[in-house]
């Protein structure tokens, strides 16, 4: 394990990389841009009758950096949307330089301890590469402090979506390792896409994740 990857999963790692961003061009779009993405937004954003515009559910960015996907989607018509990091730094720069986009809002807030946003006030929570920067170690027995900190940020997603809201999480790591891990608390069901691997390139998967139901629901 590198002191790169603990670092991750630290404020003080972001801000200092955060310092070189002026808020419209990302210095960390992780996992591709938002073109890349919209075959997979397609189906459980674009599509979905309840995620239209004007009717749109509130979208939540989880970790959301310097990233243009918000101001992709506020461009589309889709708002309001709450964007958190825990870097301070970004979250001033992204407020001041995109104050015109009264649809967004950025807040410095901890994924792991949300404690800003209510019980299921979320329709939909992405997130690109937030919970693999806190995976570091042996992919076969992670170690307890990333068992810990994923719990905690899965936990916290589950409690401000909304019972019929969807979590969109877009990484490059390997599904049979992330799914223990996604579902260590049995609180989801997972639909798994595999997205990219075209003309040679890497494949990346995306989750549509929903709270599970219980068993009365399945009945």
């Amino acid at each position: 394990m590198s002191a790169v990857e603990e670092a991750l999963s630290t404020a003080e790692y972001w801000d200092k990389h955060y310092s070189k961003s002026d808020g419209l061009t990302p210095t960390h779009e992780w996992f591709r841009s938002f073109a890349d993405l919209e075959e997979f937004f397609q189906s459980p954003l674009f599509e979905a009758p309840e995620s239209t515009p004007p009717d749109n559910p509130v979208i939540l960015h989880l970790g959301s950096g310097d990233s243009v996907i918000p101001l992709e989607l506020d461009s589309r018509g889709y708002r309001p949307q709450i964007c958190v990091d825990f870097s301070s730094k970004i979250v001033e720069t992204m407020a001041e330089r995109h104050r015109d986009r009264p649809g967004i809002e950025w807040r410095c807030m901890d994924v792991r301890n949300m404690v800003d946003i209510a019980d299921k006030s979320i329709g939909v929570a992405f997130d690109k590469g937030t919970l693999d920067a806190m995976v570091h170690g042996s992919p076969w027995s992670p170690p307890p402090e990333v068992r810990e900190n994923t719990a905690k940020y899965l936990a916290e997603v589950h409690r401000v979506l909304s019972d019929d809201g969807i979590f969109l999480y877009v990484t490059f790591r390997q599904p049979h390792f992330m799914r223990s891990l996604l579902n260590q608390q049995g609180l989801w069901d997972l639909d798994l896409q595999i997205l990219g691997g075209h003309n040679g390139g890497f494949e990346y998967y995306g989750w549509v994740i929903r709270k599970a139901k219980s068993k009365e629901e399945k009945l």
